[in-house]
């Protein structure tokens, strides 16, 4: 199941049919090719039962947006790792108090305050940048005492 949701895996997965898609795309072209050669030339006639081109294509620009869709979710998921990391550096544990967590590892107060703080601080601050953002939309001028 948790396969299914990561993009990676998916990306791993739908390769190979990329490729086999290419590879019929290419023959089935390659066979419409001959075929209208030589019904140009008066050799053959149209009578052969060949695979359509464009259902071909269809399904290999498929498999391309199926692809692009998996690398912009993988980015964004990274993207979001960062940003998380960068944000809170350390995990604190929603335990019930006597517990200790799934390792027993707890942090003491001393380094839950400068999460705490560097949380505090970053909501400030969007929170600032909404506000003098509102004040621009609307063309207000911020507060004598504000940031």
């Amino acid at each position: 199941q948790a396969q299914d949701f990561d993009p990676v895996q998916r990306f791993r997965l739908l390769l190979p049919q990329l490729k086999e898609s290419l590879q019929t795309l290419m023959k089935v072209a390659a066979q419409n090719l001959v075929q209208n050669s030589n019904i140009d030339n008066g050799q053959k006639s149209a009578d052969g039962a060949l695979q359509r081109f464009d259902k071909s294509l269809e399904e290999f620009y498929a498999l391309c947006d199926q692809l692009e869709l998996c690398l912009r979710l993988a980015h964004e998921c990274l993207s979001q790792s960062f940003d998380s990391a960068k944000h809170a550096p350390a995990l604190v544990p929603a335990a019930p108090k006597g517990e200790g967590g799934p390792g027993g590892e707890t942090l003491p107060y001393t380094q839950y305050l400068p999460l705490i703080k560097a949380q505090i601080a970053g909501a400030k601050d969007i929170h600032n940048a909404l506000l003098e953002g509102t004040n621009k939309i609307t063309g207000k001028l911020p507060p004598p005492g504000g940031p």
